[in-house]
């Protein structure tokens, strides 16, 4: 399983931005997907998933409200729309997929995830 993820840049902050992570996966609707950043100097941390049928999402507080995570099954695509970005944003990001047996499960560790891409960086100035 490869995972691309895209669409990241240099933005200001206020800024929008959507990423999107191409998964080449047959089974990709098996498979719970997340979004992880790590900032310079900074652990990865859990940015926010969705569960394989969309029914849940999960998302770290400090994005909350700001970020939507979505998917769609039948092009292997998941998407990271990130609005009202400030510079604590600033970081590389990272999806990733788990496979999931039960349809509504979103993880949020690293452990969790079979499989990641290689990241897109996203810078915010203020």
């Amino acid at each position: 399983v490869q995972l691309q993820a895209s669409g990241g840049g240099l933005v200001q902050a206020g800024d929008s931005l959507k990423l999107s992570c191409a998964v080449s996966k047959r089974a990709f609707n098996q498979y719970a997907v997340g979004w992880f950043r790590q900032a310079p100097g900074k652990e990865r941390e859990f940015v926010a998933g969705i569960s394989r049928n969309s029914y849940s999402t999960n998302y770290a507080d400090s994005v909350k409200g700001r970020f939507t995570v979505s998917r769609v099954n039948v092009r292997n695509m998941a998407y990271l729309q990130m609005n009202s970005l400030i510079p604590d944003d600033t970081a590389v990001y990272y999806c990733a997929a788990a496979y999931a047996r039960i349809g509504g499960s979103v993880y949020s560790t690293e452990g969790q995830y079979d499989y990641w891409g290689q990241g897109t960086l996203v810078t915010v100035s203020s």
